[in-house]
């Protein structure tokens, strides 16, 4: 079993090396500058936020249903 979970955390270690090199090697400066030269970062940033706070709420309401159905 404690081979098993070294393994894991080498799959998941290298997985997010993977990831933070794909970051850096596709950042452009170029496309960060048309998003923001247009207004369009604040536009998909607002609509992030919303769609962030509305699976919280849903979240939130379906913890208060299951707690509800719980207490019968």
């Amino acid at each position: 079993m404690n081979n098993l979970k070294k393994l894991i955390l080498l799959f998941v270690f290298a997985f997010y090396q993977i990831i933070a090199n794909a970051q850096a090697a596709t950042t452009d400066a170029n496309s960060n500058d048309l998003m923001r030269s247009n207004g369009r970062i604040f536009l998909v940033m607002t609509i992030v936020v919303f769609i962030v706070i509305g699976l919280l709420i849903y979240v939130y309401s379906l913890d208060r249903k299951i707690s509800k159905l719980e207490k019968k």
